[in-house]
């Protein structure tokens, strides 16, 4: 599973972000999203798998984010012209599914 989890990520577009619990959707369980946040913050390759586009159900970043806290989360998203108000990404204009 966690190397779906890491295809899953590494097809996510520049300029996009997905939830935990898409990703866990396309993997045919919704109830996984837990699951998916472990596995992505054992994340071996930050350069190829670009964890950081995951966030929320409702669009926040991870106070967890395994490189860098969500200060750095949120300078990588913005670094793909996504608008972070708050910590917080605007699904509706952002979301990859």
């Amino acid at each position: 599973m966690k190397d779906k989890v890491y295809d899953i990520v590494k097809q996510i577009p520049y300029g996009k972000v997905i939830t935990y619990s898409q990703i866990a959707e396309k993997l045919g369980n919704k109830k996984l999203a837990r699951v998916v946040g472990n596995i992505l913050h054992k994340n071996p390759n930050e350069n190829q798998i670009p964890c950081y586009k995951v966030v929320s159900s409702k669009g926040n970043l991870s106070n967890k984010f395994a490189f860098g806290g969500i200060v750095e989360q949120k300078r990588r998203l913005e670094k793909e012209n996504i608008i972070v108000n708050n910590y917080k990404v605007d699904l509706d204009k952002y979301n990859w599914s």
